[in-house]
């Protein structure tokens, strides 16, 4: 069961209301709930707080850290492991 927060926007008036509750999500730091008939049916949410959240699912499972990391590496953010490795043994002084 998805725990709603207050913040309720129902999605018919979400075209007129979008830039408020952006502005909402903002300065309340809280999910925003948009529902269809009563019923959630998505949740607006912080930039950060969103990627605060796939932090932690990525601790507790792997698959997401593996999802995440084929991401990055899709956007040309990784490097060789081979160039981390010789960065560890350079900075804790590890031969080999």
């Amino acid at each position: 069961m998805l725990s709603t927060t207050p913040d309720v926007y129902p999605v018919p008036t979400v075209p007129s209301a979008l830039s408020d509750a952006i502005e909402h999500l903002k300065h309340q730091n809280r999910p925003i709930a948009l529902t269809v008939q009563g019923q959630t049916a998505a949740i607006l949410q912080d930039p950060a707080e969103y990627q605060r959240l796939l932090n932690l699912a990525a601790l507790n499972d792997p698959r997401e850290g593996i999802r995440q990391g084929l991401e990055q590496l899709q956007r040309g953010e990784g490097r060789p492991a081979s160039e981390f490795f010789s960065e560890m043994r350079e900075k804790y002084g590890i031969s080999g």
